[in-house]
C-alpha cells in the first residue's frame, strides 16, 4: 500500500516550484491568474526620427511586465517601413500605410492589429520607464479601471527653459503644474501615456481620423475627444496613476516661439471643435481660472524669472484664446 502511495505521490504535479517558475517567466501572476496581455502601439513616420524609435522601442523591451505584445504602425513612408524591417527590430507586428493617414487614423490601424486585453499608446519620441506598463495594468487589477494613464515627464534634448512656465509644459507635451499628483480618475492623460481595455476601445471605433496630427496639420484633442465618449458611453474617466511614467524627448525646434505659440493656437481650436461637437470643456474653463493663482503668484515674486514666466503665460493664454475665437468665428460665418 505504501509503495503505491508513493507511486501517486510521484505522478502528481508539484506545483510550487512551477508556480515560482511561471511567475518569474511572467505568465501567472501572484494570485495564479494569466497575466492580461498588454498590447502597445507606437506609430512612427519621419525618418528623421528612427534614432529615436529605436530607443522608444527597447524601452518597451526593456519592461519589467513580460506579457506584452509590440505593434508598429509606419504611416506613409516606405523607405522607413523597409528600414525598420530589415534592422530586426522585436515588433510583433509591423504595418505600413500606403499614404499618409495621420496619428489617428495609424492608431485605429494598430488597433485592429491588436490582441491584447489592453490597448497601449505610445510615441516614438518617448521613453518608458522600466515599471511604465507594470504600473499601468495595476490600474487595471487594483481600480477595475476601462481606462487607465500616467505621467508623462520632459526629457531635456537641450538645456531646460527657465521662462517655460511649468503650466504650460502641455505644449511640449509634458503633465503640467496643477494636474493630479496622486491616483484619481481624470478625463484624460497623454496619448503616449494611455492605454484602454481593448473591448471598450473597440466599442468606441477608436479615435475619429478628422483628428489628431496629420502631415502638417495640428488640429489636437483626439485623446480627448475619445475620452469625452468613454465618459458618455461607459460613465468612467481614466485612471491616472502618476507612477506609470514616460518620458517624453523636448527637442529644441519645439522650444522656438513659433512652434509653442502654434500649438497654442490649435489647442485653442481644438477646443472649440469640441465644443461645437456638444462635449463639456470644463476641464479647459478649470485650468484657466487656476492661472489666476499662478499669474498672482509671479507678481509677488518679484524676479526677473518670475516676471518673464509671467509674460509667457499671459501670451500662451491669449493665444490659445485666439484660436478658440477664430474657430468660433469662422463656424459663425459658415454657410449652412
Amino acid at each position: 500500500m505504501k509503495k503505491i502511495f508513493k507511486s501517486i505521490q510521484h505522478s502528481l504535479p508539484v506545483f510550487g516550484d512551477k508556480d515560482k517558475m511561471f511567475r518569474r517567466e511572467g505568465i501567472i501572476n501572484v494570485k495564479g491568474v494569466k497575466p492580461m496581455l498588454v498590447s502597445i502601439i507606437i506609430c512612427t513616420h519621419r525618418s528623421e526620427r528612427y534614432g529615436d524609435f529605436k530607443e522608444a522601442i527597447n524601452s518597451l523591451l526593456s519592461q519589467s511586465y513580460n506579457n506584452l505584445e509590440i505593434i508598429v504602425v509606419v504611416d506613409g513612408n516606405k523607405e522607413l517601413y523597409d528600414k525598420i524591417l530589415k534592422s530586426g527590430i522585436k515588433a510583433n507586428k509591423i504595418t505600413l500605410n500606403e499614404k499618409n493617414l495621420g496619428l489617428s487614423e495609424s492608431r485605429n490601424r494598430g488597433i485592429k492589429e491588436a490582441k491584447g486585453d489592453i490597448i497601449a499608446f505610445f510615441d516614438d519620441d518617448a521613453v518608458a520607464d522600466k515599471n511604465w506598463i507594470k504600473e499601468l495594468v495595476k490600474m487595471y487589477e487594483e481600480k477595475e479601471a476601462i481606462a487607465a494613464g500616467g505621467k508623462l515627464l520632459p526629457k531635456w534634448v537641450s538645456k531646460k527653459p527657465r521662462l517655460l512656465p511649468e503650466e504650460y509644459y502641455w505644449l511640449i507635451g509634458a503633465t503640467y503644474k496643477g494636474f493630479p499628483e496622486e491616483v484619481t480618475e481624470v478625463r484624460n492623460t497623454f496619448g503616449s501615456n494611455l492605454s484602454f481595455k481593448a473591448d471598450v476601445l473597440k466599442a468606441l471605433g477608436g479615435f475619429r481620423g478628422e483628428m489628431g496630427v496629420k502631415g502638417k496639420g495640428l488640429l489636437q484633442s483626439e485623446e480627448t475627444e475619445l475620452c469625452e465618449r468613454m465618459k458618455g458611453k461607459f460613465g468612467r474617466g481614466v485612471v491616472y496613476n502618476p507612477d506609470a511614467v514616460v518620458y517624453h524627448k523636448v527637442f529644441p525646434d519645439r522650444l522656438k516661439m513659433r512652434f509653442l505659440l502654434r500649438r497654442a493656437f490649435w489647442q485653442g481650436y481644438s477646443k472649440r471643435v469640441m465644443k461645437e461637437q456638444g462635449y463639456s470643456i470644463s476641464e479647459e474653463e478649470k485650468f484657466v481660472k487656476s492661472l489666476f493663482g499662478s499669474i498672482a503668484g509671479r507678481v509677488k515674486a518679484k524676479s526677473v524669472v518670475a516676471f518673464g514666466q509671467l509674460i509667457f503665460l499671459l501670451v500662451f493664454t491669449s493665444t490659445a484664446g485666439l484660436g478658440y475665437i477664430f474657430k468660433a468665428l469662422s463656424s459663425y460665418f459658415e454657410p449652412e
